[in-house]
């Protein structure tokens, strides 16, 4: 038995940051680590992130606040002429908090509002490890998280505290 309990974040980088754009303001990575630690107890914080040579600089600040990256190839493709780049990291979040850091923790928080992952929390709340889902638009998640709805608090709510003012 631990002495307390352990407490990691999961979270989709791409949704997130998204979700919190849709709604006209960017996030500040430091201060919203700061507050998965102040709010939620996280001791570590896995960001799963499509990787691409030019991001070297916000890769080493992430880390830097406090995030262990973990990455996935992009791919680039067009839409409507566009050129567009996806890293769909939904597996690799699946497979970190369902089965390789498993044994780690006692409670995850996942940061999405996807509902892909859907069967990654009845998996955790089968064995008692989901904590919070933190949806980052409050007004554009899927509605397969609706069982959830109890689990679910929302990082677009929170903009007083979490915005890059810069």
């Amino acid at each position: 038995m631990r002495k307390h309990q352990v407490v990691y974040a999961f979270i989709d980088s791409q949704n997130l940051n998204l979700g919190i754009r849709s709604e006209g303001w960017k996030l500040d990575f430091l201060k919203f680590r700061r507050f998965l630690k102040d709010t939620y107890r996280v001791e570590k914080a896995y960001l799963f992130i499509g990787q691409m040579p030019e991001n070297q600089q916000l890769y080493f600040y992430l880390q830097n606040a406090g995030y262990i990256l973990i990455f996935k190839p992009t791919q680039h493709y067009f839409k409507n002429g566009k050129k567009s780049t996806k890293g769909n990291v939904d597996a690799e979040l699946v497979l970190y908090s369902a089965a390789r850091l498993f044994s780690e923790y006692d409670e995850a928080i996942i940061v999405s509002g996807d509902g892909d992952f859907v069967c990654l929390y009845e998996y955790l709340e089968e064995n008692s490890k989901l904590g919070k889902i933190l949806v980052p638009n409050k007004k554009k998640y899927s509605k397969l998280l609706r069982p959830y709805i109890n689990k679910i608090d929302y990082v677009n709510t929170k903009k007083n505290k979490l915005e890059n003012k810069k």
